[in-house]
């Protein structure tokens, strides 16, 4: 679905904040003047008619002023009609009647508590990661996101009352934050938390890949886009197997350690037993028969494969006793 860029530049009438200013503190001595010298008789109730509405008028022109900084925007709306984004930084002056809603367009982190998953192969993982986002749609962000309405906020006290009230912080902020829990509980059902079969092809949450980290943020544009929010980056800062689950892990992956240690090992002893007996045999040392050379070959990988050393037993007999 073609999603439509319903925003534009604001193209209104917009004043010099320090200009308007100035004129607005005119109307001051004016509502004066017209009370002491456009009636000679204080009693007349006109010029106060008069000095009250530019008093009036005064007050609704001081609600016509900001200041708008750099990275910041103005959604203007009039009597609920969208007429742009002003963009512009200083000091300004707009119709009062004029809605100018702010908006931040400077970049944001969110740091997204370690959930619960399941990985590929169905084993609990807690995982957490951090999202570096900002605004790009002002008018999505406005009218396409409730940000007036803050999420409830459950509470249970030692007694085991509840109470619901409205959770403080930036409603924008809670839908970025659900947004990103989805998008990253359906990433991380798409792979292994780690290589149970010893394949180096296979992309896993452990080795921490560009692969994953890109699924993640075309994910979050997916979902975050409809809100005219912009990932600039998503990275993974937390990955444990759950605590139910951690132990057995933590032992299954410290029997595959040992295991490739172990083969490791026994790999480098035959191939010194097999150099042995090869020099043995080329400088004429000693002439061994099958079974002496079986023999030999076991006293030797028990001594290279042993996780002690080894006892010597010296032999005072003949080489077959």
């Amino acid at each position: 679905m073609e999603e439509r860029n319903y925003e534009y530049d604001y193209s209104g009438k917009v004043y010099n904040g320090f200009a308007m200013l100035f004129v607005t503190l005119v109307i001051i001595p004016a509502a004066i003047a017209a009370v002491l010298l456009l009636s000679p008789d204080l009693l007349s109730p006109w010029p106060w008619v008069s000095s009250i509405a530019l008093f009036i008028v005064f007050i609704i022109m001081l609600c016509g002023f900001f200041i708008q900084q750099p990275n910041q925007a103005r959604v203007m709306i009039f009597f609920g009609k969208y007429r742009g984004t002003f963009r512009s930084t200083g000091y300004y002056w707009v119709n009062p009647f004029m809605s100018a809603k702010k908006v931040s367009l400077r970049i944001r982190n969110l740091d997204v508590a370690p959930i619960k998953v399941n990985d590929k192969t169905g084993n609990p993982v807690m995982i957490g990661m951090v999202l570096v986002w900002k605004v790009r749609d002002t008018y999505r962000v406005i009218f396409d996101v409730d940000t007036d309405l803050a999420e409830p906020q459950v509470t249970t006290d030692a007694s085991g009352n509840v109470t619901i009230g409205k959770q403080t912080g930036d409603a924008l902020s809670n839908f970025v934050k659900v947004q990103s829990d989805a998008a990253l509980r359906e990433v991380t059902g798409h792979y292994a938390y780690d290589d149970e079969d010893n394949r180096s092809d296979q992309v896993t949450l452990r080795s921490g890949s560009h692969e994953i980290v890109e699924r993640l943020e075309e994910k979050l544009n997916e979902r975050l886009s409809m809100a005219g929010i912009e990932v600039v980056e998503a990275r993974l800062n937390y990955l444990a197997y759950a605590p139910e689950i951690a132990a057995v892990m933590l032992r299954r992956q410290q029997a595959s350690a040992i295991i490739s240690a172990r083969e490791k090992i026994v790999e480098g002893a035959v191939s010194m037993v097999k150099m042995a007996l090869t020099q043995l045999k080329d400088e004429g040392v000693v002439d061994l028969d099958e079974e002496r050379k079986a023999t030999m070959v076991s006293n030797l990988l028990v001594v290279l494969c042993a996780d002690e050393p080894a006892q010597p037993v010296v032999n005072t007999g003949t080489l077959y006793n």
